[in-house]
């Protein structure tokens, strides 16, 4: 399946989609493939992607379309993330922000316990996030200064 085939089966999908949830997983499978079809790649690339396309089984029938194809562009990301080494904007302030929520509540139970837990807890959150936010945007600037943004 190539990319202006992929995008056109997307658009046709995004047109006959009612739900807002498969209408915001469809234009960003369309978003992705405009940046990629944008993008130089050689011909072994360009192959590779079609390739990777044509796994997916995006043609498929499934019951549950939001789910199939969330997990398709899911897979999709982790293809190009792991080959191209190219990510989507916003990639790196979402994980590290749950890493810094995770880490957090550890910070929080800590403190919890030389003060109360709730505000140990709300805190240590608070910084969590606050140091993930501050990480990702760092790497997602790195990202896009390196070309790797998407």
């Amino acid at each position: 399946m190539t990319l202006k085939n992929t995008i056109i089966f997307f658009e046709s999908l995004n047109r006959k989609a009612t739900k807002k949830s498969e209408i915001k997983v469809y234009n960003k499978f369309i978003d992705i493939l405009s940046k990629l079809e944008n993008r130089t790649f050689n011909a072994n690339e360009i192959k590779s992607i079609e390739m990777e396309l044509d796994d997916l089984n995006l043609k498929s029938n499934p019951d549950n379309k939001n789910k199939f194809y969330k997990k398709a562009l899911s897979k999709f990301e982790d293809y190009l993330k792991e080959v191209f080494s190219l990510t989507t904007k916003g990639h790196y302030i979402n994980a590290s922000v749950s890493l810094g929520i995770l880490f957090g509540v550890v910070l929080g139970v800590v403190i919890g316990e030389r003060f109360e837990k709730a505000i140990g807890l709300s805190i240590g959150i608070s910084i969590g996030m606050f140091i993930g936010v501050f990480i990702g945007k760092r790497l997602d600037a790195k990202a896009k200064a390196t070309g790797n943004l998407l």
